[in-house]
C-alpha cells in the first residue's frame, strides 16, 4: 500500500484550520514533542471553543517512536466521544511525523486521517529559518507559545 492510499491525504494548513474550526467533530492532533510545544508553540483553537490534542509521536530527546502512540490517542479520542469516522488532522513541524501518525491511525480503523503538509513551521528558508516559508506560523494562523 502506498502512502497516498494509507491515509486520507495531505491538506494545506489553511484548509486544515478551516476544517477543524468549522466542524465540531473534527480534531487537530499535534504529534510534535513536549519541547516543541513548550518552546516553539502550539496552534491556538480557543476562538472556536476547541483545543489541540497533544500526543507525541516520538519522544524527546532520544527521538525514538512512542510505542503506545496509537493506544494513547485512541483512548483520548474515545474518552472525548470522537468516532472512528470523524476527521482527524495531524500536525508536526514539517509534515513527516504527522504523515506517519495519520497512517498509523488509519491502520487502527480511523477512516479520515489527514496529514497537514508543511506542518507548524514548514521547511527551512534560504536563510536557515523555519516558520517563514510555509506552515501554520508562516500563514499567520493563531498560535500560542509557552
Amino acid at each position: 500500500m502506498s502512502n497516498s492510499m494509507a491515509y486520507a491525504g495531505d491538506v494545506d494548513v489553511e484548509a486544515a484550520f478551516h476544517a477543524v474550526t468549522s466542524s465540531q467533530d473534527t480534531v487537530l492532533v499535534d504529534v510534535r514533542t513536549r519541547a516543541e510545544w513548550t518552546f516553539v508553540g502550539t496552534p491556538d483553537l480557543r476562538a472556536s471553543g476547541k483545543d489541540v490534542l497533544l500526543v507525541e509521536w516520538q519522544g524527546f530527546p532520544a527521538g525514538a517512536a512512542v510505542p503506545d502512540f496509537v493506544e494513547t490517542l485512541s483512548a483520548e479520542l474515545s474518552r472525548r466521544g470522537v468516532s472512528k469516522a470523524a476527521p482527524i488532522y495531524f500536525l508536526c513541524r514539517s509534515g513527516a511525523r504527522s504523515m506517519s501518525a495519520a497512517i498509523a491511525m488509519t491502520s487502527a480503523g480511523h477512516s479520515q486521517c489527514y496529514n497537514i503538509a508543511h506542518g507548524f513551521e514548514g521547511p527551512v528558508s534560504p536563510d536557515g529559518h523555519r516558520g517563514t516559508v510555509a506552515g501554520w506560523k508562516a500563514k499567520g494562523l493563531p498560535w500560542v507559545q509557552g
